[in-house]
């Protein structure tokens, strides 16, 4: 299946792979099955291989609600988007609609992705966050011209997933990669062990993902490679993740910091792409 250039990103993401695709497609095989990414996020490496099957999961039900719409409803999703304005008021209308849960629960599929979408494109630095509650709670970021209407990079997203076998799941990662299967790839890109106490970007989802989920993730990687599943993590070049992946094969990569509310601290950054072949 042909490549189409037009597929990309469709919303920003903490610790997006955009910036570091290079590094990471040129480790990643010639030939595989079936491509699974269980921490999809913004899907660049997804986008960017276009592989022609593919398990794509996120934890995150606001996001891949995005992707099954723009699958099936891209005409009705990019008609709802141009309905959105570029003020402060009307964001934070819009913004406050996930606090009255009963409200939200009229809304359509259609209409919750274009609010996701347009938070997404007009809040400040571009950042998903919730808090404790799952509220998303971004402040509106003042921009003078946001492209929250990308009419091209949508209808191609969407051809590309009609195209290809995709299959969308949302849930845990464990039981997400439970497929798998030896000729299979997985590619893992989970929220990033913090390189410091307030480094750290997990509040993408409410739940957050700790030290512990960390370890578990490494156990499952192990149960990967026991099967002869081949598998390329990235992660944050701490001390931890490089003691806890010692056995594996470690590249340190430099990747640029995009998202951080201190504009002194984005920035190069050390990290690592894990894998268990050559």
């Amino acid at each position: 299946m042909a490549k189409n250039k037009l597929v990309a990103p469709v919303v920003k993401w903490a610790g997006g792979k955009r910036q570091i695709l290079d590094e990471i497609t040129k480790y990643i095989p010639e030939t595989l099955s079936t491509y699974f990414e269980p921490f999809l996020g913004g899907g660049a490496v997804l986008f960017e291989l276009q592989p022609e099957k593919a398990v794509v999961n996120d934890i995150n039900q606001e996001l891949m609600n995005i992707y099954q719409v723009i699958k099936e409803n891209v005409d009705e999703l990019i008609d709802d988007l141009k309905k959105h304005k570029n003020e402060k008021e009307y964001f934070y209308k819009i913004r406050a609609l996930d606090r009255d849960r009963e409200r939200y629960s009229r809304l359509t599929r259609v209409e919750k992705a274009s609010r996701i979408i347009y938070l997404n494109k007009t809040c400040y630095n571009g950042l998903f966050r919730v808090n404790r509650s799952g509220e998303f709670n971004a402040p509106f970021g003042n921009y003078k011209n946001p492209n929250i209407v990308n009419e091209h990079t949508l209808r191609a997203v969407s051809e590309y997933f009609n195209k290809a076998n995709i299959k969308f799941t949302c849930q845990d990662f464990e039981v997400a990669l439970q497929s798998a299967a030896k000729g299979d790839f997985v590619y893992l890109d989970p929220p990033y062990e913090p390189v410091s106490e307030t480094a750290s970007f997990t509040s993408y989802y409410k739940t957050g993902f700790d030290r512990d989920e960390q370890l578990r993730l490494k156990k499952v990687c192990d149960k990967l490679n026991k099967k002869g599943i081949r598998f390329l993590l990235s992660n944050s070049a701490t001390e931890f993740i490089l003691e806890l992946y010692k056995d594996y094969r470690i590249e340190v990569i430099q990747a640029k910091r995009a998202i951080n509310s201190k504009g002194n601290k984005r920035g190069d950054v050390n990290e690592v792409l894990v894998m268990n072949y050559e």
